[in-house]
C-alpha cells in the first residue's frame, strides 16, 4: 500500500539521476542502482512517483538502445513497481537531430490507490485524466503533453555542440496543479577556466540558462502553477574560493605549455612538510590530497562555497542539503564513496521549488516528518552521479485547485 498510514495526504516522490554511466557500462551497474532506486520507492511508498534522468542513452544513445529498452521496460514491469498501474514516460530519442536532442527522459508513475489523476494537455490547455500505461519517444516535440526546449545555440558559443535543456509537464494531483521541469544545465568545460573568476565564466552560463527556464514556465501563455524544477543543474563551488581555502598555506606552481605558453597545470604545494603536493589543477583534474574533507558530516562545510543558487533566492526554494556532494563518484563498482579526481565535488543534482510549491510541502508538515530530502545509493556505485531525491506530502485542500479538468462543463469553481 501507498504512503504511510500514519500521515495524511497524497505521498510524492521527486527523484533526479544523471544516468548516462549506466549506459556506458550496463552490466555492472543497471542492476545496483535499480536495487537502490526500488528500496528508496519502498521506503517511502509514493502515490506520484516522478523520475528525472539526464544523459539518458549514455555518450552514444544509437549504441546505447537496446539497454535503453531493457532499462525503460524492467522500470515499467518490475516486481518493486508492480502497483504502479499507469505511467508516462518520454524519451527524448531524436538523438540525429542536433537542433532538439536533449538527452532528457522523464518517467511519471501513479499507485493503483490514486483515484483521480490529470496531466495537462498543452496545446488543448485542458487537463486530461491519466490512464493506462504509455510510452513517447523519437521527437517530443510534436507530444501536446510537455513542452520541450534544448538551450539555443547562443547559450554555449565555445562549444560545437551540447544536449542542455529542459522538459517540462503539469499535473493535477489532489485536486492541486503543479509543474514537474526536467532540467539539465551547462557544465564546467575546464577546472583551470573555473579558478580564474570568482564566479566562473561557467557560472555566469548557467544562470543565464536557469533564468531563461523560469521565465518560460511563468510566462502568459498559461495558468501559473506551483513547480518543482528538478535534474542536473552542473552547480559547482565557486573554485577560486574552494582552492583558497583547502590551499592556504601552500605556494602555487604554474606549468604552461612549451609552445602556446597557455597555462596546463597548477600545483599547490605546503610551505614547508617537504613542500608536499596538495593540489593538482589542470583541465579535467582536481587532485586533492585528502578527499575526506568531501565527505566529513556530508562536506557541510563546503556548502559556504555553493553560491550559484543564490542569485534565484527569491524565485527558487530548496530544503537544507544533509547529503554529500553527489558528484563525480567513481565508476568501479567496488568504489560506492570514492570521487574521481577529475572535478571538485559539488552538488550538481538538486530538487528545487517554486515559493508557492515550498507552501505547498511545508504547509503538509505534522509532527511525524514528513519531507526528507537526500541522495540514493550512498555506499553503492551509482556511476559518476548519485540520484537525489525529495520525498513529501500534500495535505487535503493545499494547494491551488485545477481548472479545465476532462470531463468535468466548463471551469472547477475556485
Amino acid at each position: 500500500m501507498a504512503g504511510k498510514a500514519a500521515a495524511p495526504g497524497t505521498a510524492v516522490l521527486l527523484v533526479t539521476a544523471n544516468v548516462g554511466s549506466l549506459f556506458d557500462d550496463p552490466e555492472n551497474l543497471q542492476k545496483n542502482w535499480l536495487r537502490e532506486f526500488y528500496q528508496v520507492v519502498h521506503a517511502h511508498r509514493p502515490h506520484f512517483l516522478a523520475l528525472h534522468c539526464q544523459e539518458f542513452g549514455g555518450k552514444n544513445y544509437e549504441a546505447s538502445m537496446s539497454h535503453v529498452d531493457k532499462f525503460v521496460k524492467e522500470l515499467l514491469s518490475s516486481d518493486a513497481m508492480k502497483e504502479y498501474n499507469r505511467a508516462r514516460v518520454y524519451l527524448d530519442e531524436n538523438y540525429k537531430s542536433q537542433e532538439h536532442f536533449t538527452a532528457l527522459g522523464s518517467f511519471y508513475f501513479l499507485h493503483e490507490s490514486l483515484k483521480n489523476i490529470y496531466q495537462f494537455d498543452f496545446k488543448a490547455k485542458k487537463y486530461k485524466k491519466v490512464t493506462g500505461k504509455e510510452i513517447y519517444s523519437d521527437t517530443l516535440e510534436s507530444t501536446p503533453m510537455l513542452e520541450k526546449e534544448k538551450f539555443p545555440q547562443d547559450y554555449f558559443p565555445e562549444c560545437k555542440w551540447s544536449r542542455k535543456g529542459f522538459l517540462r509537464t503539469r499535473w493535477c494531483l489532489a485536486d492541486c496543479a503543479f509543474d514537474l521541469v526536467n532540467i539539465h544545465l551547462f557544465h564546467d568545460a575546464s577546472n583551470l577556466v573555473a579558478w580564474e573568476t570568482s564566479p566562473s565564466v561557467y557560472s555566469g552560463t548557467r544562470h543565464k540558462a536557469l533564468g531563461y527556464v523560469l521565465d518560460r514556465i511563468i510566462d502568459q501563455r498559461f495558468e501559473k502553477a506551483s513547480y518543482f524544477v528538478f535534474g542536473d543543474f552542473n552547480f559547482r563551488l565557486d573554485s577560486k574560493s574552494v582552492v583558497e581555502t583547502l590551499c592556504t598555506k601552500a605556494t602555487m606552481q604554474t606549468v604552461r605549455a612549451a609552445d602556446t605558453n597557455e597555462v596546463v597545470k597548477l600545483i599547490f604545494r605546503e610551505s614547508d612538510n617537504d613542500r608536499k603536493v596538495m593540489l593538482q589543477l589542470e583541465k579535467k583534474l582536481f587532485d586533492y590530497v585528502n578527499q575526506e574533507v568531501f565527505r566529513d558530516d556530508n562536506g557541510t562545510a563546503l556548502l559556504e562555497f555553493d553560491k550559484e543558487l543564490s542569485v534565484f533566492k527569491d524565485r527558487l526554494y530548496e530544503l537544507d542539503i544533509s547529503f554529500p556532494p553527489s558528484y563525480p563518484y567513481s565508476e568501479d563498482c567496488s568504489q560506492g564513496r570514492q570521487y574521481m579526481n577529475t572535478r571538485c565535488p559539488a552538488w550538481c543534482d538538486r530538487v528545487l521549488m517554486s515559493p508557492s510549491a515550498k507552501e505547498l510541502i511545508l504547509r503538509s508538515e505534522s509532527e511525524e516528518k514528513v519531507v526528507t530530502y537526500d541522495h540514493i545509493g550512498p555506499n553503492v556505485c551509482m556511476g559518476d552521479h548519485k540520484p537525489v531525491f525529495l520525498a513529501f506530502r500534500i495535505a487535503p485542500g493545499a494547494g491551488r485547485r485545477c481548472q479545465r479538468l476532462e470531463g468535468t462543463p466548463g471551469e472547477t469553481p475556485p
